[in-house]
């Protein structure tokens, strides 16, 4: 059985893998490259190789990534690269068969913000199938093993800076440079919102004297549970049950309305919770490269 599931997962991935490379082809072909909108990254330095060669450019994004892909091995090993390899593969021969059809808008924030939301779509999907595009992500991921303490995302704003300097200099318009980062940024938002879903949630401790009840109607109405800290009075002296809950911010007003139908006279405290790991939200152990 477990074979079976191993193998069901296994397919699952590599058709969830085909699917965001075509996705990526899609915005590269059709909105960022027919626009000279380099994008950051290895497919950005392609578009811009590209203006310079007879080289398309996801041919060019190949080449570029072997010495990238080989080191990825090096560090590794075959079962991070095999994957990679397979979208890396795809995302050539889509790039590449797409590019004939020309720009789908020559609109340039259109283009940029549509082609930055399908790259973020298409590498979220990538990396829940556990691979990489390759490029960028694999030297990130090759840096961050020897320095924990920098940011991953202050590594791929600093790649992609210079991508954009660079996209600069080649077309010598700022407006397509200004474009190209509006579409990496459209790209991290969207990845990060496939990712990891919205952080926006509430933290609320709730000290009421039907703590029975008010964990019953969390199970029942919110299908949600609480943390049961125990607390004392400090005028009175006299045990309490302090509930600690986590809800997503969508969710807090039904809470709320469960706390005023069952004790009004609770005390409540309600803050923002910026970040949160454990189930139901981040996986604290997923490293995010």
């Amino acid at each position: 059985m477990n074979q079976t599931k191993r193998a069901a997962k296994k397919v699952k991935n590599y058709v969830i893998l085909t699917a965001a490379a075509v996705i990526y082809a899609v915005a590269i072909s059709l909105f960022l490259d027919p626009n000279n909108i380099a994008p950051g990254g290895v497919t950005g330095i392609s578009i811009l190789v590209n203006r310079f060669t007879a080289i398309p450019t996801g041919t060019m994004n190949l080449l570029i990534n072997i010495p990238i892909v080989l080191l990825g091995l090096w560090k590794f090993g075959w079962r991070f690269i095999c994957s990679t390899m397979y979208v890396l593969a795809l995302i050539t021969v889509f790039i590449n068969a797409l590019a004939s059809y020309g720009a789908m808008t020559d609109d340039l924030l259109i283009a940029a913000v549509i082609g930055g939301a399908l790259i973020g779509a298409a590498l979220a999907l990538v990396f829940m199938a556990g691979a990489t595009t390759g490029g960028i992500d694999i030297i990130v991921k090759v840096v961050r093993t020897k320095r924990k303490h920098i940011k991953t995302n202050i590594l791929f704003l600093l790649f992609d800076s210079m991508v954009i300097l660079a996209s600069w200099i080649v077309f010598r318009d700022l407006t397509v440079a200004f474009y190209a980062g509006i579409a990496v940024v459209t790209d991290s938002i969207v990845m990060d919102k496939i990712l990891y879903g919205s952080d926006e949630a509430k933290l609320t401790y709730i000290v009421s004297a039907k703590p029975a009840q008010m964990k019953q109607r969390l199970f029942d109405d919110l299908d949600t549970t609480a943390t049961v800290i125990t607390a004392r009075g400090a005028y009175t002296n006299e045990p309490k049950e302090l509930l600690m809950i986590v809800t997503r911010k969508q969710i807090y007003p039904k809470l709320e309305e469960v706390v005023k139908d069952e004790d009004p006279t609770a005390f409540m405290i309600v803050s923002s919770a910026s970040e949160i790991f454990g189930e139901g939200y981040k996986d604290i152990t997923r490293d995010k490269i």
